[in-house]
């Protein structure tokens, strides 16, 4: 789930399509026997990995990234494909890709991890740490708290139509209703800078990414990530010819032309710097590509760029284990990303702090999906008492259709929910 709308940027940013590609070229090595059942390893089988090219080009997918995580660390990671169906420079073990909302559950344990510090409390309203000059005057805004916005119970809606323009306001009280927001996030993020004096990417790569050994991890852009970065394609029944718009691409090579110019990197800029270089790309970049400052700012809920195998390395933090690094968070922290916090009637997933949670037939799994601009589809699964998680990244609008075999035939599992 997304970024920021502008005209024609919502449906970039919202629309769900799925996944297919062109030619196999893996990289990688395998460190357990492949095994197909949930009980058992999830990396993928041979015979499987055999029809997976077939099933990348029936829904025009040009390339995928997989990774799992087997007995708690990661064993077994590959890339097909390529990054770009124009050029063909192929998939490899440094390739990054773009991981949509698979960015929610990482700054959710960054969140954790100031809360494990004193830094954060999980039920002290947002407004006490930030609040931002777009927030609409409603007493609701005042009851949005942290725990709030990591189990989607803010009330407020996913994007603004109209930044520039439009007020944020909660649609219904916090609390009480399961409302998907990427808007929360990136308030949340911006407390999180008022708490640390950082930028995203630097508490990033400070509190996790370094410590985890998460070097081709990154919530911003810079000439080398770009270059090493897919491009997302359209839906394999979508017309037209050529590349689609590529917004973040497209937003921050502006914007970096800016951070060039200051001799400040992106990867240092908080909200104030975005405020401030808003007039210079607004007069850089074509109408329509950036509107306000959050378009040019690294964000919590959808800007995460990663290699599969990074991924994965975040993803084996969630798992069952008896000693954890001092930097990583504490047992009940863990437990509270992965335990219900909230119980509504109807409802088949539940909302853990960053994950969504799912009884299956094995036990409960944990979950999220990512989507962006419809051109990037992305799906990551975990079993923390087994020790077990899989992570699929793929650059295509049907990745979907994809992503969703590979967990049947890795898993075992055939989920209810899969794109929240």
């Amino acid at each position: 789930m997304p970024f920021r709308p502008v005209p024609g940027r919502r449906r970039f940013i919202t629309r769900a399509a799925e996944l297919g590609a062109l030619g196999a070229l893996p990289w990688g090595r395998v460190l357990a026997t492949p095994c197909n059942t949930a009980e058992s390893s999830w990396i993928p089988g041979d015979e499987f990995l055999a029809q997976l090219p077939g099933i990348m080009q029936a829904f025009a997918v040009p390339g995928i990234g997989i990774a799992v995580v087997d007995d708690g660390v990661v064993a077994w990671s590959r890339g097909f494909g390529v990054t770009n169906a124009l050029t063909g420079t192929p998939v490899d073990e440094r390739t990054v890709f773009e991981d949509a909302s698979l960015s929610k559950p990482v700054f959710a344990y960054l969140v954790m991890q100031l809360a494990d510090r004193g830094l954060i409390d999980l039920d002290r309203p947002l407004v006490q740490y930030r609040r931002p000059e777009y927030l609409a005057d409603h007493p609701w805004v005042a009851l949005v708290t942290p725990r709030d916005v990591l189990r989607h119970t803010s009330g407020l809606p996913n994007w603004r139509t109209s930044p520039m323009t439009e007020k944020l306001v909660p649609r219904v009280k916090p609390g009480t209703r399961i409302d998907y927001s990427g808007e929360a996030f990136f308030w949340l993020q911006l407390a999180v800078e008022a708490v640390t004096g950082q930028s995203l990417d630097e508490s990033m790569q400070a509190h996790l990414f370094v410590p985890a050994g998460m070097e081709d991890s990154s919530y911003t852009w810079n000439p080398d990530l770009g270059a090493r970065s897919v491009y997302g394609h359209r839906a394999h029944d979508q017309a037209g010819a050529g590349m689609l718009r590529q917004m973040f691409r497209e937003q921050w090579s502006v914007a970096q032309q800016v951070a060039d110019r200051w001799g400040k990197p992106l990867s240092t800029w908080k909200y104030e710097d975005a405020e401030r270089a808003l007039p210079e790309v607004l007069a850089l970049g074509p109408a329509g590509l950036v509107t306000w400052p959050g378009d040019i700012l690294a964000n919590a809920a959808a800007s995460l760029r990663t290699t599969a195998r990074d991924y994965a390395t975040f993803l084996a933090l969630m798992m069952t284990r008896r000693q954890r690094a001092t930097w990583e968070i504490t047992e009940a922290s863990r437990q509270a990303m992965l335990t219900a916090q909230i119980k509504l009637p109807g409802r088949w997933t539940e909302k853990g702090l960053g994950w969504n949670i799912e009884e299956t037939h094995y036990g409960p799994v944990f979950h999220h999906a990512g989507s962006n601009g419809g051109i990037f589809r992305n799906f990551t699964i975990g079993d923390a008492q087994r020790g077990r998680g899989i992570v699929v990244l793929t650059n295509g609008g049907s990745g979907a259709f994809v992503h969703q075999r590979v967990v049947r035939a890795t898993t075992g599992h055939d989920l209810l929910s899969n794109d929240l």
